[in-house]
């Protein structure tokens, strides 16, 4: 089974519930957590008059292909009645392929690894907690080499 990386966040509501919801729901839907990191409180990146996020990556597996685990991501932000007024915009939750396995994925629906990870200390601090050597084949370096070399001045802070 290929390993896949999740991100996970929330910036509406009671926003620790909907992620341990999200949490709860990935077995059902195929994926199993092998590691999950803590939960960081991240400030608005794009759109910055919105609430700020709680945000965490999983280390998962499954037998899902990569569209199929995209849908049974989505169905699970839709049964959670997550809805996205706009692009950027305030979430209940939101789900993210990270990476599914070593793979590049480039289609109208699905980009992997995520396009703006690498620009995204919400996505690489808790990434680099769980999995700090992890290298991608089309990265210059690993995650915690990234981090290190991070520019986004978006603040982060583990709870």
């Amino acid at each position: 089974m290929p390993t896949v990386y999740l991100s996970l966040g929330s910036n509406v509501g009671d926003r620790a519930a909907h992620l341990r919801a999200a949490i709860a729901a990935l077995p059902q839907a195929g994926v199993r957590v092998k590691h999950l990191s803590s939960i960081y409180e991240t400030e608005p990146v794009d759109f910055l008059d919105q609430p700020w996020f709680l945000n965490c990556v999983a280390e998962a597996e499954t037998e899902l292909d990569p569209h199929a685990l995209l849908e049974a991501l989505q169905a699970i932000e839709a049964q959670l009645g997550s809805k996205k007024e706009f692009r950027k915009g305030p979430r209940k939750i939101d789900l993210d392929i990270l990476l599914y396995g070593s793979e590049t994925i480039a289609t109208a629906d699905l980009q992997v690894p995520h396009p703006r990870m690498l620009q995204r200390r919400f996505v690489l601090t808790p990434l680099a907690e769980i999995a700090p050597h992890l290298k991608h084949p089309s990265w210059p370096e690993a995650v915690s080499a990234l981090l290190d070399h991070q520019t986004d001045p978006s603040q982060v802070r583990k709870l």
